[in-house]
């Protein structure tokens, strides 16, 4: 059975929903339009749904003119954006912090904070990453010019169906795949075979395997209603997946060549 892409996933504000478009661009910081907005508290640090799951529930719409935020019970915020796919309106550029890395960043306005800051109930502002800013992966795993987004570490992270669903003939109830945030998603390949491949090509774009992904808490948020459901599948996780420190599921990716990714494309696993 030939693998194949399944999904594209892509989580324009880091930590929120995400999109699943038949099509998208790979670029150097991964699917065009993924995790280039994040949100940070009052002291400019990235918040996530590790800390505040709530964020889970924020459903983001790019539309040809604006970034479009709803969430339930709240009127719906608006963001209107300009030639770089930034906000058009909002502070001026600043440094944030994700992890380690200090990283510039335009800042999306007052409305923004003040609708986020409701939402989670404390200060928080909303942020953008410039074509300009350059954020680099981490060196362990890369070349001095590999670039991210807002994303945890990496560009990319691929999970594939099989791995699902053997995870999920483990667990008491089954989980779906936006419990692990991916943004690649194949099929047609056994549980793991992820884990032994080494390069792999996608139309015009090739791409590296670097790591696995160790998961955290944000596996054991519902991504529907935001709250917190338990234990698994990190319990489910460790018994049988657990790497030193970690546990893994999934495999990060690099780009070594970009292109048009598009639902229903041949997987080639060239190394």
């Amino acid at each position: 059975m030939p693998v194949t892409l399944a999904g594209l996933h892509i989580y324009p504000v880091k930590g929120c929903r995400g999109l699943a478009p038949p099509t998208a661009w790979a670029g150097a910081r991964g699917l065009a339009g993924d995790r280039r907005w994040m949100v940070v508290d009052g002291t400019g640090r990235f918040v996530s749904q590790r800390t505040r799951p709530r964020l889970a529930v924020v459903a983001p719409e790019p539309t040809a003119g604006a970034l479009v935020l709803r969430a339930p019970g709240r009127a719906a915020l608006v963001v209107p954006l300009g030639a770089d796919g930034g906000p058009a309106e909002g502070g001026a550029a600043g440094a944030v912090t994700v992890w380690r890395d200090t990283v510039a960043a335009r800042d999306a306005g007052a409305a923004a904070a003040d609708w986020f800051g409701g939402l989670l109930g404390e200060a928080a502002r909303l942020v953008f990453m410039p074509d300009e800013a350059r954020r680099a992966v981490d060196p362990d795993y890369a070349a001095p010019d590999d670039i991210v987004s807002f994303a945890d570490g990496f560009p990319w992270l691929l999970i594939s169906e099989g791995s699902l669903a053997d995870l999920n003939a483990r667990l008491p109830r089954p989980l779906p795949m936006s419990r692990f945030r991916p943004n690649l998603v194949v099929s047609g390949c056994a549980p793991y075979a992820e884990d032994a491949w080494r390069r792999l090509r996608i139309g015009e774009a090739v791409f590296r395997v670097v790591k696995p992904c160790a998961r955290c808490s944000v596996t054991t948020i519902d991504q529907e209603t935001g709250e917190p459901d338990g234990p698994e599948p990190l319990r489910t996780l460790a018994g049988y997946r657990r790497v030193g420190d970690g546990l893994m599921f999934g495999q990060n990716l690099l780009a070594e060549r970009g292109g048009e990714l598009r639902v229903g494309a041949a997987v080639e696993i060239v190394g």
